[in-house]
C-alpha cells in the first residue's frame, strides 16, 4: 500500500514524496515519488545503494556524469558521492540500502 499512496501523493506534491517501505538492521528499502521536473536535491549516500526506477525516468547526476533511468533499470549508487536526481516524467522509484 506504500506505493499506492506514494503514487496518489505525487499530482499535489511540490518536492520528493519518501517512505520507507521496510527496514532492518542491516537494510533498508525506501519508495521515492518524483513529478516531472521534481529534483531530488545533492546528496551523499555512506552504505552502498541501489536505484530501481518502477515508473516513468530519471536522470541520475553526478559532478561529470549524467545517467538516464528508464522504467525496470537499476543502478548502483557509488558511496560518499554527491548526486541528484531530475524526474524526465512522473516517477516512482526504490532505493535499496545496506
Amino acid at each position: 500500500m506504500i506505493i499506492e499512496q506514494v503514487r496518489g501523493q505525487m499530482p499535489l506534491a511540490t518536492g520528493p514524496i519518501v517512505k520507507i517501505l521496510k527496514q532492518g538492521s542491516h537494510y533498508k528499502v525506501i519508495a521515492i515519488g518524483l513529478k516531472k521536473g521534481t529534483v531530488l536535491k545533492e546528496h551523499k549516500t555512506a552504505v552502498p545503494a541501489t536505484l530501481i526506477v518502477t515508473e516513468g525516468s530519471v536522470l541520475y547526476k553526478e559532478h561529470e556524469r549524467s545517467v538516464e533511468l528508464k522504467r525496470d533499470t537499476d543502478f548502483e549508487i557509488p558511496i560518499n558521492v554527491l548526486h541528484s536526481l531530475l524526474a524526465l516524467e512522473d516517477s516512482i522509484c526504490l532505493l535499496i540500502q545496506g
